[in-house]
């Protein structure tokens, strides 16, 4: 984020003296990113930040990927993956891994449970929500998050989900090995959104706070779970501090997590069909996030409105369809809930006879989420528990 935000207190120069009703002094943590010469934010505890009593392991869930061999364009039903209630399940430590590549992983879960405090060191989260709510606490403060918000999440913010109303939160989450940010052609050299971006600062909605916790929870040891790097791969701590971490009394800056919904989504089109980067939202280190929303579609009298086939030779495609009815994969067995894998190397397109039916179209009705990867996508055991094994086959099965 390159947008300022102040919450609470804070003193008037930064590396200041910032002080207690009773004396005391506040102790400031610089949190930034890159080396400290990129985006950062100052926050203010009434605790030592740094203060642990106890360090232990934490197994993550099964997060093995197996190659996508044979090259093979794969439907997985994630709703299979889980029950329809998330009794037993949270957003943190519930996630199934279904995709991933050293850059980027995702993961989806089913969850009507709080989550453990938790915090992810490795890369930042953009967590899109399918369906339900959830109140997302945060060091910075709180986060309402509702259907179809993206919850992006800095690397190292510590924070917990905690489900709201009647049905279960159902989480697509995905988690990079980088930062998560508005692309660069939608950004002024000084970071503002441009006016051909398709969403504006006034779609960003930062948190709500400070959130400072107060009362016998506030002096109680607290778990944080913390996901980090580790010499052969992705591994887990389990830290014990002697006070709650949610004890900021104010803090300023551009880094901190916000939501953006995807009804606030802008879309982009023309007289014939736009190709896919006029969808994009995100861009991460060799990824990207992109959403389809409903729309005008083409309107030159001959369009062709649905996609042409296509070979995206650096990228493997990945479609979350949680929305609508997707029109070029009609007959596929393909619905809400659906991924499609469309890797590099493999041609792909609208299903047999959705051209003709797309043809004299004004309107779609659909909502997806795409991310492209620039590196091969692997399968994890989300992939593998839920994969409709002839999807590969639909487009020459329509044909006979």
């Amino acid at each position: 984020m390159a947008y300022y935000r102040r919450c609470g207190e804070v003193p008037p120069k930064r590396h200041t003296q910032h002080r207690r009703p009773d004396g005391g002094l506040y102790r400031e943590e610089l949190m930034g990113e890159e080396g400290f010469s990129s985006d950062s934010s100052l926050l203010y505890h009434c605790g030592v930040p740094s203060a642990i009593v106890d360090a232990t392991p934490w197994e993550l869930p099964d997060v093995g990927t197996t190659e996508n061999r044979p090259l093979l364009p794969r439907h997985l039903r994630l709703h299979e993956l889980f029950g329809d209630d998330g009794t037993r399940t949270d957003v943190v430590s519930g996630r199934r891994l279904v995709l991933g590549n050293a850059d980027v992983r995702i993961s989806y879960v089913v969850a009507s449970g709080p989550s453990p405090l938790y915090r992810n060191a490795v890369g930042d989260e953009c967590v899109y929500l399918e369906s339900g709510a959830a109140t997302v606490e945060t060091v910075f403060g709180t986060l309402e998050a509702v259907a179809g918000d993206y919850v992006l999440l800095p690397r190292s913010t510590t924070h917990r989900w905690l489900p709201t109303g009647a049905e279960p939160v159902r989480a697509y989450a995905i988690e990079a090995n980088s930062h998560i940010a508005p692309p660069e052609r939608y950004l002024s050299r000084f970071g503002q959104l441009l006016e051909h971006a398709p969403y504006c600062e006034r779609d960003l909605h930062g948190p709500q706070g400070p959130l400072l916790v107060e009362g016998p929870e506030a002096d109680r040891e607290t778990e944080v779970l913390v996901k980090h790097r580790g010499s052969r791969g992705i591994t887990g701590t389990r830290y014990v501090y002697p006070t709650h971490p949610f004890d900021v009394v104010g803090w300023d800056g551009c880094l901190y997590p916000y939501t953006f919904n995807v009804a606030d989504f802008e879309p982009i089109t023309g007289r014939v069909h736009q190709p896919p980067p006029v969808h994009q939202v995100f861009a991460g280190r060799n990824f990207v996030v992109c959403n389809f929303v409903p729309r005008k579609v083409d309107y030159h009298p001959l369009s062709v409105p649905v996609p042409y086939y296509h070979s995206n030779v650096d990228s493997d495609e990945v479609m979350f369809y949680c929305g609508g009815n997707y029109e070029a994969r009609k007959g596929s067995g393909i619905g809400q809930g659906s991924v499609s894998l469309h890797p590099g190397g493999h041609s792909h397109g609208p299903q047999p006879g959705a051209v003709e039916r797309s043809l004299g179209a004004e309107y779609f009705d659909e909502l997806a989420v795409m991310v492209d990867t620039f590196a091969p996508l692997e399968l994890g055991e989300g992939a593998r528990a839920c994969e409709d094994p002839g999807y590969a086959w639909t487009w020459a099965a329509a044909r006979s």
